[in-house]
């Protein structure tokens, strides 16, 4: 029966249309949070709540899901425990808090609630108790009796040594001349105090935490009949400085107020809002070395990144924090704000010595250590912060570790220390050429590098930049991490040594005497030429080794017939250029011989069509290379075509390149093609090939990625969008906005 009631309201909910199911508006995050300690509670009975308490304290919290789970407040352990809520009692031999308190006025609800030290001193004054207990309608912000306890001695004694001036004047501050429930406390917020219409700062936050000039509340929303009361665990004072004039009048801000002064934010710092900052202390700057301060001093943008990085665009309150928590500055980068037991926690250190000075338009917390963003450091300084010391040292012994703390827009291209774990190169005139084409002579942001841009180095090359739909790589290596963007040049973190390109394909094939047997099979079969001109390919290049390993007679057969020998090439080479580091789980990989190439990368080894790769990222000015020890077969059951036009050229080159292969033959074959020896430094006219719209790619098969286990075919314009790929994360694989 109780079903068909419960279909029957539903069924009439629905026909009543979405309007009549709407549940008002919407809870205020204190409500939400209330609402789940309700729930975690029900078990026990009616109106039951559970709380949390941090073990060897007596603070507690109302539960959200992340904190019931985790059993943890800043770090420390909590025990639950369940307590009527707000506004309920319990009733000898019933379960649960079953009764609803009786309202009294609020001199008596302050009782009620635990601030029976407010009571008292309320009872010291003349006026305030007539006031508590009679006609009108009040809010009271109540301390409670560990709150005045805590009280310094002598702010205590300055109150009560006049009682009906100073301490009416305290209590008075802590009210408003209004009911006001926590449902109308929104973050940011003003409400006028009954004391010369003073304002409290209120500022509810998304954990449902609500402060009141950065005291917590502890009990809200007890009713009484001439208004409400909230229990907060601070006794407040009233705010009268801004932001700006506390940093005029604290001795220990003397260097951070010449910083703000040279910088032009004083402005900002008396004037409206609600802003946080954590205030470096002489002692913060006098740790940093004073070569660094003195550059930043004097460097009006990198002074204002600096100062910016210490303000938080909200107010933030202590009390407001109970787990890590992101936040952005004013300069644009985030902050991992935190806390253990009770110290507040900057990126994980405790460097907030003094937190909680409230101003008429935010809070300040004191820190003893400096915050420079990156915004404001050389790519000496970025780097001695990354994993790339030994690449800064290669450059230490080259001589060119001026670069790295001058003033040049430059993009240094860093090798992390694991690429050199077999050891770090000898500096010769080679390596130092190599070290040059590792920095790029602008400052780049890797969110708007594009497919097939190039990007001019210091030592005179071009380097390509290949996108793909996991990663972004700049010839053979790939970006390891978030870039870090400096005052002058960024740091990219790669996965290997650059090696630029230094020909052709064919100059790269014809210069290893590994491929001189895949040379004669491409000078047979008319390929040279379209492996020397500019274009995009990828050649899975069989060594001599390869064909050796070959049954005799399979590959007489294949040398016997000129058009299948074409399509074998070509099957080989791909229309596009795929370092190994843009291979994912698997590749579709579009030969110019018309079939697919399976790609795949597994335990950092490549592999295409199941065949492991010999050596991979052989860069060429029109493609890359990739050595293989076995020939690719053609796909099953493709009709074979004989043609015996080429069957004897080819089988007197092969003979004469295996032999040259096992060094039979001293010197080399004839170079009968002039434009073998055509070196092209650039990466070639994209719009030549099939494929290029926009800057982007149209219908190229290339970059398939694995879906839902299986393969899926797309078009390559899926990871390329007009020249660039977006706001793509290439490191996550997330298309989401910038990192």
């Amino acid at each position: 029966m109780a079903l068909l009631v419960r279909l029957l309201t539903l069924a009439l909910a629905l026909a009543l249309g979405p309007t009549a199911t709407l549940a008002g508006p919407a809870k205020s995050p204190y409500q939400m949070v209330l609402q789940h300690s309700r729930l975690r509670g029900r078990q026990h009975g009616p109106n039951v709540c559970a709380v949390q308490k941090v073990m060897g304290t007596n603070k507690k919290y109302f539960t959200n899901c992340k904190q019931w789970y985790q059993r943890k407040i800043c770090g420390k352990p909590t025990v639950i425990s369940y307590e009527c809520c707000p506004g309920y009692e319990k009733v000898p031999g019933e379960k649960g808090c079953p009764a609803a308190l009786p309202l009294s006025n609020l001199y008596e609800t302050m009782g009620v609630v635990g601030s029976t030290t407010t009571q008292l001193y309320t009872d010291r004054t003349e006026k305030l108790r007539p006031e508590m207990e009679g006609p009108g309608s009040f809010t009271i912000f109540a301390p409670s009796n560990e709150a005045w306890a805590s009280l310094p001695a002598e702010v205590l004694d300055s109150l009560v040594s006049n009682v009906n001036i100073e301490l009416l004047n305290a209590l008075r501050y802590h009210m408003v001349d209004r009911r006001v429930l926590t449902d109308e406390l929104k973050h940011g917020m003003a409400l006028t105090s009954m004391y010369q219409n003073s304002n409290i700062q209120i500022h509810h936050y998304p954990n449902g935490i609500v402060t009141v000039n950065c005291a917590r509340l502890l009990k809200a929303d007890h009713h009484a009949t001439n208004g409400v009361v909230h229990l907060i665990d601070k006794v407040i004072s009233t705010v009268t400085n801004n932001i700006q004039q506390i940093i005029e009048i604290e001795d220990t801000f003397e260097t951070l107020r010449a910083a703000v002064a040279a910088s032009g934010l004083n402005t900002l710092l008396e004037g409206d809002g609600q802003f946080t900052l954590l205030a470096p202390t002489n002692e913060a700057f006098e740790k940093i070395p004073a070569e660094t301060l003195n550059r930043i001093l004097g460097d009006p943008e990198a002074l204002r990144d600096l100062l910016n990085n210490h303000i938080l665009k909200s107010a933030l309150c202590a009390e407001a924090i109970v787990a890590g928590v992101s936040l952005e500055t004013l300069e644009g980068t985030t902050l991992e704000v935190g806390c253990s037991g009770d110290m507040l926690t900057i990126n994980g250190k405790a460097v907030i010595s003094n937190k909680d000075i409230l101003a008429t338009n935010g809070v300040i917390h004191y820190i003893d250590e400096l915050l420079i963003p990156d915004s404001a450091k050389t790519l000496l300084e970025l780097a001695a912060e990354s994993d790339v010391s030994t690449a800064v040292d290669l450059l230490r012994q080259a001589g060119l570790s001026t670069h790295l703390s001058g003033k040049e827009s430059l993009t240094f291209l860093a090798p992390l220390n694991s690429v050199f774990k077999d050891g770090a190169p000898h500096i010769d005139a080679q390596m130092k050429t190599l070290l040059l084409n590792h920095m790029v002579k602008e400052q780049l942001a890797s969110k708007y590098l594009y497919h097939g841009q190039t990007l001019d180095t210091l030592g005179g090359k071009k380097l390509r930049v290949f996108v793909y739909r996991n990663s972004l790589c700049i010839e053979n290596s790939c970006i390891a991490a978030h870039d870090k963007r400096g005052r002058y040049g960024t740091l990219f973190t790669m996965d290997r040594m650059l090696t630029p390109p230094m020909g052709t394909v064919m100059d790269v094939l014809k210069g290893d005497n590994r491929f001189s047997m895949l040379v004669a099979a491409i000078q047979s079969a008319g390929l040279m030429e379209t492996l020397n001109r500019e274009g995009i390919y990828t050649v899975f290049a069989p060594t001599n080794e390869a064909f050796q390993a070959m049954p005799p007679e399979e590959l007489n057969k294949l040398l016997a017939n000129a058009k299948e020998l074409t399509n074998i090439l070509k099957y080989h080479i791909g229309d596009e250029i795929l370092v190994s580091g843009g291979i994912g789980a698997l590749v579709r990989l579009k030969s110019l011989q018309g079939d697919k190439l399976e790609v795949s990368s597994k335990n950092n080894v490549v592999s295409v069509n199941k065949e492991p790769v010999a050596e991979t990222d052989i860069m060429a000015t029109n493609g890359v290379v990739h050595a293989i020890n076995s020939v690719l077969q053609l796909p099953a059951n493709r009709p074979q075509e004989r043609g015996d036009e080429l069957a004897d050229s080819a089988l007197e080159i092969f003979k004469q390149a295996s032999a040259y292969s096992r060094g039979d033959i001293s010197g080399g074959y004839e170079d009968t093609d002039a434009s073998d020896d055509v070196v092209s430094e650039g990466y070639g006219d994209t719009d030549t090939f099939d494929g290029v719209v926009s800057g982007g790619y149209d219908n190229m098969d290339t970059f398939d990625g694995v879906i839902s286990g299986g393969y899926e075919d797309t078009d390559t314009s899926d990871d390329v969008v007009s020249g660039g790929y977006g706001d793509m994360d290439t490191f996550d694989g997330v298309i989401s906005g910038d990192y």
